[in-house]
């Protein structure tokens, strides 16, 4: 092309040149040659008569010499014509740069503007969504100032005896442990209760070492040993309690804990002063328990061993052999543990205030209904070998793994409650309560008096059924008109209580703290996330995109985030939450909100879909900017009005893969960060060129070869919304873009892409994965999935670690894990979105509405592709069915289609559609 241009320069040089110069010359010349030959020799000049000009060749030198001249003549008229050209250019130019000063000046005043805008903006949403960060530890005061005193011990109340002073809200919950060892009755303690209790302490997050800044201190006082004999007497115990070091006269802010490990435990406060000491344990009498102070805890069973949750019967069938079943005997004369100084019997105790007897009339009814034969029941009330208990209490018969054995048969496990009233809790009564739980039996608790562990907290309803005595003649009729539904939903309930609060001493102690810690309304103190360690990369050019990857038709994609990447906001529900759902937290299952530390995002309920920014009026700022005249992907929808995803892509080794994913993600809208899980011991190449897409690129250094690592709650991800994706992932951003919407209106679920499901193999009698073409599906697979963040916290910290295990073992199956862990929590099923939007460009008969697929064509091979694949991913939920003692997946028919994604409404209608 230059060459060609080069050529046609020269031919118009040469042409001008003949045309112009040639010309000029000739006419000098001969000029000159007229007048060297003077006047009298003219040879050209004018001659009379025109003599020479009839000669033929000067008649052509005259025509050439007029053509030259008149030639000239335009050309001097061009030229004054292109100068005039040229002075008014320049005034245009002069125009223009007058014009750009003003342009500038109107853009810096724009700017300012701008400026001042962003700053209202940011004022208003400080107003309206504080943005906050962990609260500042404040430290009591060294001089305790010390509380009124109360009119009596029984009068105890957190508002008169806890000093509250020393819980502020910002302190963290700090509590001291006495050392067990410095106890003047440290020598009656139970040896497996304190080495039980030691190891749960060392492992707890809200322990100090330090008792100068603690909220809370705890002393260890039972359970004692059975042939510790004579106990202290009362008085001498009060001097001991006193001369603990930090009692500060009148033991406020103290917790004196009593563990029972057996059916008739030792009430070793009896008759006690313990100040404004609270009380936890098993057993009370109604003069001694102090409501709403004083706690009813649950029996300690497994002291240092493990329960065997593989051992634990299923959920199913329902129904068992026995409708119901009773095993114990009735203690008139056992000796009573409950003395005074002086000696004083239990019934001497109980004098002039006798109970009503309903127990007659308990074991007359039980036997009718078994006699009836209308039902299978088994019910005794006599034993070979009862276990000691207390008077007016039902004794326990023979040993545990007996009595176990009979509960796995059985539907219905009742609790007889004492028959004085005055007895409100008794470690009898908890150690049938755990025992019904640890197997799947319903709790049938007679007794309405009776103060079950926990009864503040745990809305004990949804997993026991509570009958006053005089109804036991009704109680058949209530027990048989109970559906299924009901009955799995309470054995449920009941096996997340067993499991989450009473199945360990580590979670026996930190029920016991989170009890005390929401009594007091003092938030949860973070979970401690995964901390990422960065390996160095660098990037190479600017990533480019791919068209068809990124192909977003003719319309944009909506509101694209301009600014820096925006985290979600941290903290904000932390004491609201405590605060307002205390009674809520601790009865939905199975999230243990108030047990276990708050995470950082800190969602609630999952299983009422109360997670942040959701319909229940958490974020009350409206965030959908659609309406009439928009189209449907025009506006970020949902009820937060700016929000972000991270991309979290699992890798191994493929590096050329993994850069090319990572190329698509350039340009994606609303985007906040990627975090590459590198799960190869083998660190990247030294010389490899990461893609630069504008967005950082965290690249996470692994312990070990993982998939778990895929759901590790890293501190990178500073947004709820996780897009779980395969570094062989092939997803259009219109594709993501519309999956992270359907997400933000279901934000307790999973939501994504390939679908798959499990079914019943008839034949085998076991589950079986299953990932052909169907209308139902029950799990939608992580390779390219939304989710919520606080789901990495309980797949990584709360799931039974058996699962995970298993998943290191086949290398093989977390997506199916993770899958089985939002079922089990929610109770609902994923949501599929189907891949390719509609656009007028591509209709919607010509998209890909039900993509079962989304590996890259030509990657290399993926785990997937082995044969052994499939069988292994059938053991890995037959397990898990195991491990979860049910099948928590949910069929499902629904999906989220993209007919509407890419539809303009016009403005003049305000008809609602509806996604189908």
């Amino acid at each position: 092309m230059g060459v060609t241009a080069c050529a046609s320069h020269l031919a118009q040089f040469h042409a001008l040149l003949h045309l112009v110069f040639f010309p000029l010359i000739a006419h000098y010349y001969l000029t000159t040659i007229d007048e060297a030959g003077g006047p009298d020799k003219r040879i050209f000049g004018p001659r009379p008569g025109g003599e020479l000009c009839e000669a033929k060749h000067v008649q052509d030198l005259c025509r050439i010499r007029e053509s030259v001249s008149e030639e000239l003549l335009q050309l001097e008229a061009k030229r004054q014509e292109l100068n005039g050209e040229i002075a008014r250019l320049n005034l245009r130019i002069e125009a223009c740069k007058r014009s750009i000063d003003s342009a500038k000046q109107d853009l810096l005043q724009l700017k300012n503007v701008i400026s001042q805008t962003e700053h209202s903006y940011k004022e208003l949403m400080a107003q309206n969504q504080p943005k906050l960060s962990l609260p500042v530890r404040l430290l009591p005061d060294k001089e305790d100032p010390g509380l009124p005193p109360p009119k009596s011990g029984r009068s105890c109340r957190l508002r008169s005896c806890f000093d509250y002073a020393r819980c502020p809200l910002t302190s963290g919950f700090p509590v001291y442990v006495y050392d067990t060892g410095s106890y003047p009755w440290a020598d009656y303690l139970d040896p497996l209760v304190k080495q039980a209790f030691a190891a749960s302490v060392k492992n707890n997050i809200y322990i100090t070492d330090n008792p100068s800044i603690a909220c809370l201190y705890l002393v260890l006082v039972g359970e004692l040993q059975e042939s510790v004999t004579p106990l202290p007497s009362p008085s001498e115990l009060e001097k001991q309690l006193k001369a603990l070091p930090y009692w500060r006269s009148d033991g406020h802010n103290h917790v004196l804990v009593h563990l029972s490990r057996k059916s008739m435990t030792q009430n070793f406060l009896y008759n006690v002063s313990t100040g404004r000491a609270a009380v936890a344990q098993s057993t009370f009498l109604e003069q001694q328990y102090r409501e709403g102070f004083d706690l009813v805890v649950s029996p300690l069973v497994h002291a240092l061993t493990e329960p065997n949750f593989l051992e634990v019967p299923p959920q199913v069938p329902v129904k068992r052999k026995y409708l119901f079943t009773f095993q114990g005997e009735r203690v008139e004369s056992l000796r009573s543990s409950l003395q005074e100084a002086l000696p004083q019997s239990f019934e001497e105790e109980m004098e002039g205030d006798p109970p009503a007897d309903y127990d007659d009339r308990i074991i007359g009814t039980l036997k009718a209904v078994q006699d009836s034969h209308l039902d299978q029941v088994l019910v005794e009330f006599t034993c070979k070998n009862p276990r000691p208990s207390l008077p007016t209490e039902w004794a326990l018969c023979g040993e545990r793994e007996d009595r176990l054995e009979v509960l796995k048969v059985s539907t219905f496990g009742l609790v007889i409650a004492p028959g004085d009233g005055q007895l409100v809790a008794s470690a009898g009564c908890g150690m049938r309560l755990f025992e019904a739980l640890e197997v799947g039996t319903i709790p049938v608790v007679l007794g309405d008096h009776s103060r079950l562990p926990y009864h503040k907290f745990i809305r004990w309803s949804e997993a026991a059924i509570i009958v006053p005595k005089p109804r036991v003649t009704e109680l058949h009729f209530l027990l048989r008109s109970l559906s299924d539904n009901d009955m799995l939903a309470m054995r449920r309930q009941g096996r997340f209580l067993w499991e989450t609060y009473f199945s360990t001493s580590e979670n026996v102690l930190n029920t016991l703290l989170a009890s005390i810690r929401t009594s007091i309304q003092v938030p949860a103190a973070p979970i401690k996330e995964e901390p990422a360690h960065e390996i160095p990369h660098k990037a190479g050019k600017l990533a480019g995109t791919d068209a068809n990857l990124a192909d977003n038709g003719d319309l944009d994609l909506g509101p694209v985030e301009t600014e820096p990447p925006y985290a979600s906001p941290r903290f904000l529900r932390n004491f609201t939450y405590t605060a307002a759902d205390t009674y809520r937290a601790w009865n939905q299952a199975p999230g243990p909100f108030h047990l276990f530390p708050h995470t950082p995002l800190d969602p609630v309920l999952p299983s009422e879909a109360k997670f942040l920014g959701s319909g229940t009026g958490f974020r009350p700022i409206g965030g959908g900017t659609g309406g009439s005249g928009k189209e449907f992907q025009a506006a970020l929808g949902g009820n937060v009005p700016r929000e972000q995803f991270t991309v979290v892509m699992l890798t191994y080794e493929r590096e050329e893969v993994l850069m090319n994913s990572l190329e698509r993600l350039n340009g994606l809208p609303y985007l906040n960060k990627v975090v590459v899980v590198w799960n190869s011991p083998k660190p990247p190449s030294d010389d490899l060129l990461w893609p630069d897409i504008g967005l950082p690129i965290v690249v996470v250094r692994t312990e070990k070869n993982s998939l778990n690592n895929r759901f590790l709650p890293w501190d990178a991800v500073e947004t709820e919304a996780i897009l779980s994706i395969d570094d062989d992932a092939h997803l259009r951003h219109d594709e993501i873009m519309f999956g992270f919407r359907v997400w933000r209106e279901a934000r307790d679920r999973i939501v994504g892409f390939p679908g798959r499901y499990h079914a019943w193999d008839v034949n085998h009698q076991s589950w079986l994965y299953n990932s052909n073409y169907s209308c139902e599906l029950s799990m939608v697979l992580t390779g390219a999935a939304f989710f919520h963040k606080y789901y990495a916290y309980l797949y990584s910290y709360v799931m039974p670690q058996a699962i995970r295990d298993m998943v290191d073992e086949y290398i093989n199956c977390e997506d199916i894990a993770m899958n089985f862990l939002v079922s089990h929590i929610t109770r609902k099923p994923p949501i599929k979105v189907s891949d390719g939007a509609c656009s007028p460009a591509v209709p919607c008969s010509a998209s890909v509405t039900s993509r079962w697929t989304f590996r890259c064509p030509g990657c290399p091979q993926a785990l997937s592709h082995d044969d052994s694949h499939f069988h292994e991913r059938h053991k890995c939920i037959n397990f898990f069915v195991k491990v979860y003692g049910y099948m928590p997946l949910l069929y499902t028919q629904f999906r989220v289609d993209s007919v509407l994604f890419k539809t303009r409404l016009p403005h003049d209608k305000t008809k609602c559609f509806k996604f189908i």
